[in-house]
């Protein structure tokens, strides 16, 4: 018995023995397997291609057995892409499968029979500087500082009219009357003019010529005065600017006296357009802006201004502002008191900014929402925020990014899909 006890022993030590040297062997083959592996990839060193990267062979992969509808940036799921690319930091976006649309919150998925029938129509966000344009009506007037009245400055008579029609187009220094000198006080003016030119008192001449000037005597009178040596009771009156004739009272024969108004004229060459802006439009708008004006009895002819003058009250029965326009009239096109309309174009943002067409956002009076068009016929709800709004466009100040495509018309349909859809969901689950 204790002889075979022995022979156990000694066989369970003969295999330890066999174990341990096969335990050596088969740790020799591996370094050795090592080694010839390193060798290999020290010589494949000028072919990185052969061995691929421990960072390639770990990259997910697309599956290829599930439909791709587009790609979306890890780090902000809202930046999407029709084809793969890359963020701003290098990583790859991350693909969306067609049976990931439900799970995903605000999206869903509409059939392409169901998409012509609403008649679904996107477009593309992108930037723009917004100009409000500020309509209003107004009327042609006269400018004030191109305009002259001729008063009568001493009593007299009108011998002869040069000028006898309104609506007369005169130059300065035109002869528009010849008047008889009835006031006395202007003769002895003229008395003190011959005697001190004559006396060759010359501080003495010039002074009356001032006094005589001052009553509306021209210059060319004096002259011809100081010239003969006489004086006249008769002289002619000139246009003190060129102009048109807009009111003429002067009748040939008739007595006027000082004060009263023989002629009226105004250089219509340019024109003031007084235009109506309703209070709500007057942010903005400023002097020196351009103004597109068209007139009733030729609307499609336009004629541009610019803004000269805001005036400093509004209305308080029809709430507007005077804003008063140059527009320049060379040909005698425009006529005073001619009714006008008035487009303004006054910007509303500083630069270029996000915008969207008002079309394409759903306002339900708490928040504004709009669809963004994805491939494969999938729709998703975006809250955004809203700016400016300006000739049909709003400012997106948040919710979307410029290159999205948004739905701009049937979104109130789609709305409403995305809705059903999502009550469908809700009951569904509920029912589980």
């Amino acid at each position: 018995m204790f002889n075979s006890a022995k022979d156990a022993v000694h066989n369970i030590r003969q295999q330890l023995t066999a174990n341990r040297s096969l335990r050596l062997a088969l740790a020799a083959a591996a370094i050795g397997a090592a080694g010839i592996a390193i060798g290999y990839r020290i010589n494949s060193s000028s072919h990185p291609s052969v061995i691929p990267s421990a960072a390639a062979a770990t990259e997910p992969q697309p599956d290829s057995t599930r439909r791709i509808l587009y790609y979306r940036n890890g780090m902000q799921p809202t930046d999407t892409s029709p084809v793969p690319k890359k963020d701003s930091m290098g990583m790859d976006y991350v693909p969306v499968y067609s049976d990931e649309v439900a799970k995903a919150p605000g999206t869903f998925q509409l059939s392409t029979e169901k998409i012509q029938r609403v008649g679904v129509r996107a477009d593309t966000v992108s930037r723009m500087s917004l100009v409000n344009s500020v309509r209003a009506t107004g009327t042609v007037a006269a400018d004030e500082s191109k305009q002259a009245i001729l008063n009568a400055r001493f009593d007299g008579f009108v011998e002869k009219l040069f000028v006898s029609t309104t609506g007369a187009r005169v130059r300065a220094g035109q002869p528009l009357m010849r008047v008889w000198i009835q006031s006395s006080e202007v003769l002895i003016k003229e008395a003190d003019l011959v005697g001190s030119t004559q006396a060759d008192a010359s501080d003495h001449a010039a002074l009356a010529a001032k006094l005589l000037r001052q009553y509306g005597v021209p210059s060319s009178e004096i002259a011809e005065m100081r010239r003969t040596g006489q004086t006249t009771r008769e002289i002619l009156i000139t246009a003190p600017l060129g102009g048109t004739v807009m009111e003429k009272p002067a009748v040939e024969g008739m007595h006027f006296a000082a004060g009263d108004t023989l002629f009226k004229t105004a250089d219509l060459s340019t024109v003031w357009v007084l235009a109506q802006v309703s209070e709500r439009d007057l942010v903005g708008l400023i002097p020196g802006q351009s103004a597109k004006i068209t007139f009733r009895d030729n609307p499609s002819e336009s004629f541009e201004g610019k803004v000269a003058f805001i005036y400093p009250e509004v209305n308080s029965d029809t709430r507007t502002t005077l804003v008063r326009i140059i527009v320049a009239n060379p040909d005698g096109r425009l006529r005073v008191g001619q009714y006008a309309d008035v487009s303004i174009d006054v910007p509303v943002s500083t630069g270029p900014v996000l915008a969207v067409p008002e079309s394409a956002v759903v306002d339900d009076g708490s928040h504004q929402m709009a669809f963004v068009s994805l491939p494969g016929g999938v729709f998703q709800a975006r809250k955004v925020t809203l700016g400016a709004r300006a000739n049909g466009y709003d400012e997106i100040r948040s919710g979307l990014n410029e290159g999205d495509r948004i739905v701009t018309s049937g979104n109130f349909l789609i709305d409403a899909e995305s809705n059903l859809q999502t009550a469908v969901q809700t009951m569904s689950g509920s029912s589980k």
